[in-house]
């Protein structure tokens, strides 16, 4: 059961509200440096997917450019996922939960500090693979527009999965219920990432790449303000 919530006496302030964010932000990432567990199993299996993927296809060099959006986000969302389970499920299984729950500011404040952390551990394994797989596959990944479609792709990413993994915590299912979940939420994100993605590696006419673009940007938009309404009703159950 869920403790019940401690409500300021007063409207918080950005200030404060901010505070509030970097201070879980600050938590998780001090516990990541200290235990290492969930960059650690996120790298792993990341590095896993490209390898297997390298030694699995053999592709001609022009069709490499064709692929790579393909595998790319099919490693970083499994990743992902894999980092989303781990992150909610280590604060319930240590107790914290409540803890966070029962601290006296506003809870959207540890849904944003919380999704800024996996964010942030998204696209460390993002710069860890880029450029192994620029070595493995003789392709120069490293192109801005491609890194600014996983800044907004990762960012939508961990937006919706955060979400969804406050609410698949409590069950005793949460490995298995979570990607149930996610998946089909997540699937106009992944097509127009893996499209944006391609547009950029293929040299496309940016007239091309923008609608992608403009549905990444929108798709963020509008899961971060669903995740702020609704965080607190969903730690409520």
């Amino acid at each position: 059961m869920t403790p019940s919530r401690r409500v300021p006496s007063s409207p918080p302030s950005r200030s404060s509200f901010a505070r509030a964010v970097l201070a879980v932000l600050w938590k998780d990432l001090a516990a990541e440096v200290r235990s290492r567990e969930l960059l650690s199993a996120m790298l792993v299996f990341a590095l896993l997917v490209i390898l297997i993927f390298n030694f699995a296809i053999e592709l001609a060099p022009d069709l490499r450019p064709t692929i790579t959006p393909g595998v790319l986000w099919v490693t970083l969302a499994f990743a992902g996922t894999l980092g989303l389970n781990r992150s909610m499920a280590v604060e319930k299984d240590r107790g914290c939960l409540d803890g966070l729950l029962l601290a006296p500011v506003d809870r959207s404040a540890i849904f944003f500090g919380k999704m800024l952390a996996n964010w942030v551990f998204m696209l460390l394994v993002a710069v860890i693979i880029l450029p192994l797989y620029s070595v493995l596959y003789n392709l120069n990944l490293f192109h801005p527009g491609l890194l600014l479609v996983i800044l907004l792709g990762s960012l939508g990413y961990v937006a919706v999965g955060t979400l969804l993994a406050s609410m698949a915590v409590q069950a005793r299912t949460r490995d298995i219920l979570l990607p149930i979940l996610l998946f089909p939420v997540i699937v106009p994100l992944l097509l127009a990432a893996v499209r944006a993605s391609g547009g950029f590696l293929q040299a496309a006419p940016f007239e091309q790449i923008r609608p992608w673009l403009n549905l990444l940007i929108g798709y963020d938009a509008i899961f971060l303000a669903v995740a702020y309404m609704l965080f607190d009703a969903i730690v409520e159950e």
